[in-house]
């Protein structure tokens, strides 16, 4: 047994070894391809940020129209290939992607966001993360367990080095996969590709976006109440998110199918709806509305319906067919809510918008626990890791079995009164309720009045 100890020691260290190098290769690698994203996006969207509103109606329509062509033939000719899904690579290809396809998505994102769609900008780095990491695992030929945990590095690096958050990005790569779980063995990996992407970042000169908040006073059993109330708001809002998003993607394929329309015009129609709604919408909903969060967490009162406009708008954007990333547009939508519906608590409207960014990105993606550590990095720990904590889990609990990536799985419910069958998908399996609570319905029911 002895030797076996010192065997498992040594073999543990050369673990650790062994993840410092591919991580790190991995996290350089990935961070410097986001860096060329990123760049390039705001070169793009610094062009057109500026344009008449009778520019920018025309501009979404043309944007909408590039997206279609650009990923309806750029998938054509791989429709049997593997799939183009960070999701899919780690659960069913077995850490591999297709290599051929890693430029469309970026650059989709870029037409989305320079014509004012309006969606985000981590989806295309995580694409790019989790490509260029399977990418690296094939080149090495590494098995298929170490091809899975280089993905999960490369998404947490591409989330890390967009928002500037190393742990929180780290972390979400991996906590994303599954509600209810995580990946413990993935964790030192994702770490280390997070930390050095997000090095990597700077070093490629990358902008971060930082609040600074009031630091608030020794703990409160009030005010945490009051910041729950806020979450549980916050899990409202991002169910309302999740279901607009899925919904009016429902509602464009429907038509699509109906009227036999060729797929690259449906984002062309999502345009001109788009530059339709801008008449009556302000145009500050439209793109990646990160001034919305600043003026929020600055405290600038926000209007209650603020952030169902931003739901519209990015619902029609993704729903129609343009490429975007999903988890920006929760940053926007949180920060807004929490900023209107904090006064109701009694709470600043700043510390409102900090607590519901983090809630919804928590609700929203299922994520708690990472949402909790990007509060820390983006508010440099003046909202509490308490009220930030209570929060984001009650906002996380509201929005029930529910996620912006359909094809995240389902490890664990959320309530004991619920069942599901685990490691399916959140698009396919629906959670039910318990036989326990089923049988005490009955029962109910049968007493009568």
């Amino acid at each position: 047994m002895r030797r076996f100890d010192y065997l498992e020691l040594v073999i543990m260290l050369a673990t650790v070894a062994q993840w410092l190098v591919l991580a790190t290769i991995a996290g350089a690698i990935v961070g410097t391809g986001t860096s060329l994203f990123l760049l390039t996006l705001f070169y793009m969207t610094e062009r057109t940020a500026d344009v008449s509103l009778l520019m920018q109606m025309a501009l979404l329509p043309a944007g909408g129209l590039l997206n279609g062509l650009l990923l309806h033939y750029g998938y054509l000719n791989h429709a049997n290939d593997l799939k183009d899904s960070l999701f899919a690579a780690v659960h069913v290809q077995k850490g591999r992607m297709p290599f051929k396809t890693i430029l469309i998505k970026p650059v989709a994102a870029v037409i989305t966001l320079a014509s004012g769609g309006s969606a985000g900008k981590e989806g295309p780095c995580s694409h790019i993360g989790a490509s260029l990491a399977a990418a690296i695992g094939q080149v090495l030929h590494l098995n298929s367990e170490l091809r899975e945990r280089l993905v999960a590095c490369g998404v947490s690096a591409g989330f890390a080095s967009v928002f500037g958050t190393p742990i929180a990005g780290a972390i979400y790569g991996v906590e994303v996969l599954a509600i209810g779980r995580i990946r413990h063995d993935f964790l030192f990996p994702a770490f280390v590709a997070g930390v050095t992407s997000y090095q990597v970042t700077k070093w490629w000169g990358v902008p971060f976006n930082y609040y600074d908040i009031v630091v608030l006073a020794d703990f409160s059993q009030l005010l945490f109440f009051k910041t729950v109330m806020t979450g549980i708001i916050a899990g409202i809002v991002a169910l309302i998110f999740v279901e607009a998003v899925h919904r009016m993607t429902r509602l464009f394929t429907a038509l699509r199918v109906r009227f036999n329309v060729w797929p690259p015009l449906m984002p062309g129609l999502g345009g001109v709806i788009l530059a339709v709604l801008i008449l009556f919408i302000p145009t500050d909903y439209l793109g990646l509305s990160l001034p919305m969060v600043e003026r929020a967490v600055s405290g600038e009162a926000m209007p209650y319906l603020g952030f169902l406009w931003k739901t519209l708008l990015v619902a029609i954007t993704l729903g129609s067919g343009f490429y975007g990333g999903i988890a920006t547009p929760q940053f926007v939508i949180g920060a807004m809510a929490g900023n209107a519906f904090a006064p109701l608590f009694g709470m600043d409207p700043a510390l409102g918008a900090a607590i519901g960014l983090v809630s919804v990105i928590a609700a929203a993606s299922n994520t708690p626990i990472a949402a909790v550590l990007m509060a820390m990095e983006l508010f440099g720990g003046a909202v509490g890791l308490v009220y930030v904590g209570g929060a984001a889990i009650a906002a996380y609990v509201v929005i029930g079995h529910r996620s912006i990536y359909l094809e995240q799985r389902m490890a664990y419910t959320k309530s004991s009164w619920m069942r599901i069958r685990p490691d399916l998908l959140v698009g396919v399996e629906k959670a039910r309720l318990s036989h326990g609570l089923l049988k005490w319905w009955w029962k109910q029911r049968r007493k009568g009045p």
